[in-house]
């Protein structure tokens, strides 16, 4: 292995322990399900993502905030209802990946 090589493989452990963390966030069924979904669709609001999984709406709740918490989605109002939709590119592309 030359210089060149051996310094791609120096990297920041913090890099590891993000990606990490990530992979803990998506590494749950039902969350993984939901970003899933949302890709699939763009957008959805609590009931729409509740009536897909077959799940209490307090469990997707709890999931919802774990992946906003992350960074993974966002949710925008529209009148009464958040409607949540992905936004993490990184995360797009590993979904399209995994389903692929």
């Amino acid at each position: 292995m030359n210089q060149f090589q051996m310094a791609t493989y120096q990297t920041d452990p913090k890099i590891f322990e993000e990606k990490a963390e990530l992979l803990k966030v998506l590494g749950h069924p039902v969350r993984l399900c939901i970003v899933k979904n949302l890709m699939e669709r763009k957008s959805a609001n609590v009931t729409q993502i509740q009536n897909c999984l077959n799940a209490p709406q307090s469990t997707i709740s709890q999931h919802l905030a774990k992946l906003r918490t992350a960074g993974i989605i966002e949710g925008r109002r529209e009148g009464t209802e958040i409607h949540y939709s992905v936004v993490d590119e990184k995360v797009k592309r590993l979904i399209e990946v995994l389903f692929s």
